[in-house]
């Protein structure tokens, strides 16, 4: 009896690393998307308050960029972690 609460506990605990990682990915990926809008704002105030060098177009571009890849990751990887919750749910 005990050995199957052990595979039942090597199971939750893989599930919960699997959600860990991917939230922690996530975050990660959110705080490179916050930065680059930060960016992009930052240039778009500086066409109003000129300064030499900005390029507002480029980190416009780069900030959706990164967005859309922030967003297409992240939805890879939740269903990657709902696949993985799935199959090691379904092998008890």
């Amino acid at each position: 009896m005990s050995v199957k609460k052990s595979a039942k506990d090597k199971k939750d605990l893989k599930i919960e690393i699997l959600e860990k990682v991917s939230s922690l990915t996530t975050a990660g990926f959110g705080l490179v998307a916050a930065l680059a809008w930060n960016d992009a704002i930052k240039a778009v105030f500086a066409q109003f308050f000129p300064k030499p060098g900005d390029n507002v177009l480029a980190l416009l571009s780069y900030a959706l960029v990164i967005t859309i890849l922030v967003v297409i990751v992240t939805i890879q990887l939740g269903r990657t972690v709902n696949l993985a919750k799935k199959q090691l749910k379904g092998s008890k």
